[in-house]
């Protein structure tokens, strides 16, 4: 799989962070039935290894369902060893070092320039730019000037008011945790995170494109 083509193509992905696996999966399944095919399960939830686990084996395999916070070398063979098809850090931690090492895709987060070309020699498939809503998607444009080929997606702080100005600004993708889960990983309603996630997906979906002009008879250019 090549993980910054899909990324890329599906434009938006989901951040799960919950108070259990129960909870944590009933928002994966919430998601993917909203249309959301790419979710990263944080291991700050309790359980988390778990509920990527079953998520992995309930979802289609078109979904990619990854692990985030992934601090630790030992978070990474975890992470893996539980099918999670995708790594997310804060940091170039451990965790990112390793996951590189045992061919796991890594989606690094930095925020300066020195730490995103840091990110990519280190072999990240893309770089997250964290916390992105702090400095807002003109930021993405400012380090895309001099690393205009740098694969990056915001992360932080991006909602639905906001997820098209970071694509437009350049980001490949971007990551949408809180402003999207709301109360729904500590036993709010998934009927909200399902509305939630539908804004979402019609904010970043591209502009239809208008049919040609249908020539009135005897126009010449009808030839």
């Amino acid at each position: 799989m090549n993980l910054l083509e899909e990324l890329t193509r599906r434009g938006v992905f989901a951040i799960v962070r919950a108070d259990g696996p129960g909870r944590a999966v009933a928002c994966v399944r919430t998601l993917v039935d909203a249309g959301v095919t790419a979710v990263e399960v944080s291991l700050t939830t309790p359980g988390a290894l778990e509920a990527v686990a079953q998520a992995r084996r309930e979802c289609p395999a078109t979904v990619l369902i990854g692990a985030g916070t992934v601090r630790t070398a030992a978070d990474a063979d975890a992470a893996a060893a539980a099918g999670a098809g995708f790594a997310v850090t804060p940091a170039a931690t451990r965790g990112a070092r390793r996951s590189v090492e045992i061919g796991l895709p890594l989606v690094c987060g930095a925020l300066t320039p020195t730490e995103v070309v840091g990110a990519l020699d280190l072999g990240a498939a893309a770089v997250k730019i964290f916390p992105a809503g702090a400095h807002g998607p003109g930021y993405l444009r400012e380090l895309l000037a001099p690393l205009p080929d740098a694969p990056l997606v915001a992360v932080g702080g991006v909602g639905a008011d906001t997820a098209a100005a970071y694509l437009s600004a350049g980001a490949r993708a971007v990551g949408v945790g809180s402003p999207l889960l709301g109360d729904a990983g500590t036993g709010g309603a998934q009927a909200g995170l399902a509305a939630r996630a539908a804004a979402l997906l019609a904010a970043v979906a591209p502009a239809p494109v208008p049919p040609p002009p249908v020539p009135a008879p005897g126009d010449h250019r009808a030839a």
